[in-house]
């Protein structure tokens, strides 16, 4: 009795009630009209129009569960749109349409309420997965920048109490495998095999299910902070500057000197003030991607074997020790990346401010022209982190159509070729 109940348990966990039904839309990635294309549909209450695998809110849908299983959510509450429409409208634009170009997010995410209101009114649980809103931001590096004379406000843009004026946009990742397979070179049925084994099963969908080709996967997403008019980044004819930023805690927001990371923030975001005042645009696009995607754990431990090894922190075992600890040297897999620049319309950036071979080739295979790249400067280069420059620049972090010369080499020398 106690070996039938525990297998009929087991039954109910790994079955599928929201089998393909009446409910259920289909979703034609890369269609031009969204309601061909179909709304993206991960509720967990109304299963048989689930057309995904994995649930809405990403990695903060545990968090959900614990408000549903503690009393402080309903389990059947559906978000209340109202009013909740982009401040900014973005697209569409073609590549919204190109199914090799846009992977990893969903280009109609941000306008669900209109897209799909005749869903919405059936009762489908429709959730957006973009958000886009206007707000200030103020560091203090940017003050210190109108303090040499560098920036100037203008009333505009950049006040004078050094408050900046952007358009920022919230994105959650949003996998279309297909699409993600043929861009990392796999076929997708091993990436779904992978997938389901290295998160324990935690989708079995993935390989119960093909005929569902769209993954919430329980990551961090990204946040774009726009500089300037947002439709100019789809202007070839515009200057535009780009910074693609990958998370570090430690110091974009408690200012750990031991590598580059919030430095070339306010860089970055200092070239878009910049560029969008002489009549151009900015944007910096920031990813969670902590410790190169190995995480904050992982990244503390090899601060640890680094300081701790014969001879301190050297930069000829600054790469080999993050590969001890981690078995490899980097997870970010610039590959998705590029797909937010698409979303925008970008076709064309004329600033790149990153010396990231990573992130400039993984722009440039997808179409999008880089006319220049720009470098952190010197002065902005903490003491603590010349180790970690040094052993960039040692490992030839340069896209391999650009040779550095040994001018060049010396000039760089201390700089973060793959912040």
């Amino acid at each position: 009795m106690v070996e039938e109940k525990k297998r009929v348990r087991h039954i109910t966990l790994t079955s599928h009630p929201g089998q393909p039904g009446s409910g259920c839309v289909p979703v034609q990635w890369g269609a031009t009209d969204p309601l061909i294309r179909g709304p993206i549909v991960g509720t967990v209450t109304e299963s048989r129009q689930r057309n995904v695998i994995g649930t809405h809110s990403g990695s903060y849908s545990v968090y959900r569960a614990l408000a549903v299983a503690s009393g402080a959510l309903k389990p059947d509450h559906k978000p209340d749109l109202t009013n909740t429409a982009p401040a900014e409208p973005i697209g569409p634009y073609p590549s919204w349409s190109d199914p090799e170009k846009i992977v990893s997010l969903d280009p109609f995410g941000a306008i669900v309420a209109d897209a799909f209101k005749d869903y919405l009114k059936k009762g489908y649980d429709i959730r957006p997965t973009i958000a886009v809103t206007k707000a200030h931001i103020n560091m203090p590096e940017i003050k210190e920048a109108m303090d040499a004379g560098r920036l100037k406000p203008d009333g505009h843009l950049l006040l004078a109490n050094g408050d900046v004026v952007v358009t920022k946009a919230a994105i959650e990742p949003v996998w279309y495998l297909p699409g993600v397979a043929k861009r990392f070179g796999v076929e997708e049925a091993e990436l779904r095999r992978v997938l389901f084994e290295n998160t324990a099963g935690m989708f079995p969908e993935l390989v119960t299910r093909p005929d569902l080709e769209i993954l919430l996967p329980p990551i961090g997403g990204m946040t774009v902070y726009f500089f300037g008019d947002i439709k100019a980044a789809s202007d070839p004819k515009i200057p535009l500057a780009v910074r693609v930023h990958d998370e570090c805690n430690g110091s974009d927001v408690f200012g750990s000197d031991i590598c580059t990371c919030r430095p070339y923030l306010t860089h970055g975001i200092e070239v878009c003030i910049e560029t969008a005042q002489k009549g151009g645009a900015g944007l910096i696009v920031y990813y969670r991607k902590e410790g190169r995607a190995l995480g904050e754990v992982t990244k503390f431990l090899v601060y640890n074997a680094r300081k701790r090894q014969e001879g301190g922190d050297r930069a000829d075992q600054y790469f080999a020790r993050t590969e001890c600890v981690a078995g490899v040297q980097d997870m970010r897999f610039q590959d998705l990346m590029p797909d937010v620049l698409h979303w925008l319309g970008i076709t064309k950036i004329d600033k790149f401010v990153s010396m990231s071979n990573m992130k400039h080739d993984a722009i440039v295979k997808t179409g999008i022209k880089i006319l220049e790249r720009v470098s952190i400067p010197d002065s902005l280069i903490p003491a603590d982190a010349k180790v970690e420059m040094e052993a960039k620049v040692a490992a030839g972090y340069f896209s391999k159509d650009e040779k550095p010369t040994a001018e060049e080499l010396k000039r760089v020398k201390g700089r973060d070729l793959n912040e």
